[in-house]
């Protein structure tokens, strides 16, 4: 039996600022496996993207331990975080963060070629990615001569190109139209179906959240299905 892609046991975040520290993870815990994806809901300012970037090694956790590919992030320097980061974690965000200079081809060559991959092969993968996502004819256009569904299917592009074993969504579809909403997220879920990629989402929509395999409620820093917060 494989070992689960993401195990996070028990993991707190707690920050500090003004008069008093909040403490915004209280001992979340879950394990996602290959090709299951998971929505994670909850309240505005509950910890959804605080939580995200913890499990993807971005954030350090104050406790507890995160394990991805069967490495734990707490036991590598954070050299050590960003190369097992670009083999085995895709990101898509809210906002695209394309690089609005560059290409689409060109956004998503870039993490093959931070894995110092030659420059025709990376092309030719993030060409037919981009032909994935229904983007054969755009690659050569910049961000700004997209629209806000294409620049999403183009960050869907780069966070799949590597052929990540887990990808982490942070409510890539909450600034989209409904129809460009659908094809992000349908996106992320045939790459899960076709690939084996272990998503982890975190979304307001629970239309969405409800086409998961398995859904969790963050509340009071804790991960709980739904029903346990009725």
């Amino acid at each position: 039996m494989n070992p689960p892609i993401l195990t996070a046991r028990d993991v707190h975040k707690r920050f500090n600022g003004g008069p008093q520290s909040v403490e915004v993870l209280a001992g979340a815990s879950l394990q996602v496996e290959a090709a299951q994806s998971l929505a994670i809901t909850g309240a505005s300012g509950s910890g959804k993207s605080t939580l995200l970037h913890v499990l993807g090694g971005l954030d350090r956790a104050d406790a507890g331990s995160i394990s991805v590919c069967g490495r734990d992030w707490t036991a590598m320097s954070a050299a050590e975080q960003g190369a097992w980061r670009n083999r085995c974690v895709g990101f898509v965000y809210q906002f695209h963060h394309l690089l609005p200079e560059f290409t689409a081809l060109d956004n998503v060559m870039m993490p093959l070629r931070i894995r110092r991959e030659p420059a025709a092969a990376a092309q030719t993968q993030a060409a037919e990615m981009l032909g994935r996502v229904g983007l054969a004819a755009r690659i050569h256009h910049k961000p700004g001569e997209l629209s806000g569904g294409e620049r999403q299917r183009v960050a869907v592009a780069r966070a799949l190109v590597t052929r990540p074993a887990l990808v982490l969504a942070d409510e890539p579809t909450g600034n989209l139209d409904a129809d460009a909403a659908q094809v992000v997220f349908d996106l992320l879920l045939q790459s899960a179906r076709d690939h084996g990629t272990a998503l982890v989402l975190v979304t307001h929509d629970h239309d969405l959240a409800a086409r998961c395999g398995t859904v969790l409620h963050l509340s009071k820093g804790r991960l709980r299905p739904p029903g346990d917060f009725a």
